[in-house]
């Protein structure tokens, strides 16, 4: 027997409300993303939010700032991966919870 209306929209209710859970959850889960060997790090909320840089003394050479530079973006971009694949992770658990399927593609 297929589902009514109004508890199709409790559903839908009850996913807004645990989506704001984890939302609000996820602002506090911190990665760090890591380029050249751990030579450059970069820690982010799982929001985006910049928390840390850290950079390997022998990395920084005035003479060579293409290499740090290049070096920061890669970081940049594996910190919001790491922050991608967790929010994946939690909402499928999510999902997996409120007895939904967890391979749905959400907007967002």
């Amino acid at each position: 027997m297929g589902m009514n209306i109004q508890q199709i929209m409790d559903q839908a209710k009850a996913m807004q409300i645990e989506m704001q859970k984890m939302q609000d959850k996820l602002g506090n889960v911190e990665v760090t993303g890591e380029a050249g060997g751990g030579l450059v790090k970069i820690t982010t909320t799982c929001k985006g939010q910049a928390r840390k840089i850290e950079l390997d003394d022998s990395i920084v050479d005035a003479s060579d700032k293409d290499t740090l530079e290049d070096l920061i973006v890669a970081a940049m971009n594996d910190a919001k991966k790491k922050a991608d694949d967790t929010l994946a992770d939690e909402t499928k658990k999510m999902m997996t919870k409120m007895g939904l399927p967890s391979n749905v593609e959400l907007p967002f």
